[in-house]
């Protein structure tokens, strides 16, 4: 059967275990790229450090600024069994939405103890089967959760979160809290390579898309537009929308750093072409086929078989080029996921617009 991308089961790929990258490496940037042209199918490796000389003036980057926070609250129900809540997004004032385990035994009415004075309440369960519950301290609760909450690791990161990952599970550009999983393409930069890439003419534009929980969950259906997308807030401020409609205008390209960016670009963009200043609301899913019309480069890192996210790069690059990618990364033992190494997908998009627009809400 010819695999082209159209069914869950064609982004299957084995991967050793010990590919998948358990730490950040030892200096911030020191990660492998992938080079990727889609024009020419050429797959070469660089270090990232190398995407200063692979942007040119006039091209623009886009960096989702978003902040982890402490989401992980870790204690024990009423009969001293362990428990873990994950808080997913504030309803106002101590009352989140939330992911709970163990889910069969955390029922309304049951509470968690986090510490001697921060504990959790289950108020209600949700349609989508989360949690809404009700944090109470005697602290302000944004300061309990900073106190006593863990860096959300993702799930394929065997090992307990450690005070490093506080800073490396970080972009260096982080600022606005949300998050309970990091935009990981821009865990590679640095502020020495932001500053070279400033020096030679490459403009930066910000953009905030806050990372659910639903970023890991893999594709369960085997027609992915079956799949129901997770809900994620963006906003593109009015300054981020002139340096992209500037960065057009003048012939120059726009590099969206991760799938984050990607996602608000596209679905930000207006039907005549024009970024404008916009906080919304977005269910997008960019699968093949996809014509893209915000971006025109992609950074990335390497993703989970089965991932709607592993579907954004087959849309960018075509299928068959991005499976070859991931092929020739794990043949030359590059280092997976969040902690991982990185992908850069460069070439003219002309030879790459596949088709009608996918679910833009």
């Amino acid at each position: 059967m010819t695999r082209d991308g159209s069914r869950t089961s064609h982004y299957d790929f084995e991967l050793p275990a010990d590919r998948i990258a358990q730490f950040p490496t030892e200096r911030r940037g020191a990660s492998r790229l992938l080079v990727v042209n889609r024009s020419t199918g050429e797959i070469s490796h660089r270090q990232f450090s190398d995407l200063a000389q692979l942007i040119p003036a006039g091209d623009a980057i886009v960096l989702n600024t978003t902040r982890v926070f402490r989401a992980r609250l870790l204690g024990v129900r009423d009969n001293g069994t362990p428990a873990e809540i994950l808080l997913l997004r504030s309803l106002g004032e101590s009352v989140w939405e939330a992911m709970v385990h163990p889910g069969g035994k955390l029922k309304p009415g049951r509470g968690v103890k986090i510490a001697e004075d921060f504990a959790v309440e289950i108020v209600s369960t949700t349609e989508r089967r989360t949690r809404v519950v009700r944090l109470e301290s005697r602290l302000p609760i944004d300061e309990a959760i900073e106190k006593y909450g863990h860096i959300p690791l993702p799930p394929y990161i065997t090992r307990a979160d450690q005070s490093d990952d506080a800073e490396r599970y970080q972009t260096v550009y982080a600022r606005e809290s949300g998050s309970v999983a990091a935009p990981t393409a821009g865990l590679h930069f640095t502020p020495e390579l932001l500053d070279r890439l400033s020096a030679n003419g490459v403009r930066r534009a910000d953009v905030v898309l806050h990372v659910g929980a639903g970023t890991f969950k893999p594709v369960d259906t085997e027609h992915p537009a079956d799949h129901v997308m997770h809900e994620e807030s963006y906003v593109v401020p009015a300054r981020t929308a002139v340096i992209l409609n500037e960065t057009r205008s003048n012939g120059g390209k726009i590099w969206a750093v991760g799938t984050t960016s990607v996602r608000t670009l596209e679905a930000a963009i207006d039907d005549d072409g024009i970024f404008r200043e916009k906080s919304a609301d977005t269910r997008i899913f960019i699968r093949p086929p996809y014509r893209f019309r915000a971006v025109d480069r992609l950074i990335t890192n390497f993703h989970l078989p089965r991932s709607t996210l592993i579907m954004l790069v087959a849309a960018f690059a075509g299928y068959e080029l991005t499976m070859r990618a991931y092929a020739e990364a794990i043949a030359n033992e590059y280092r997976l996921y969040s902690y991982g190494d990185a992908m850069v997908v460069v070439g003219d998009e002309e030879n790459y617009l596949l088709g009608a627009f996918c679910n833009r809400s």
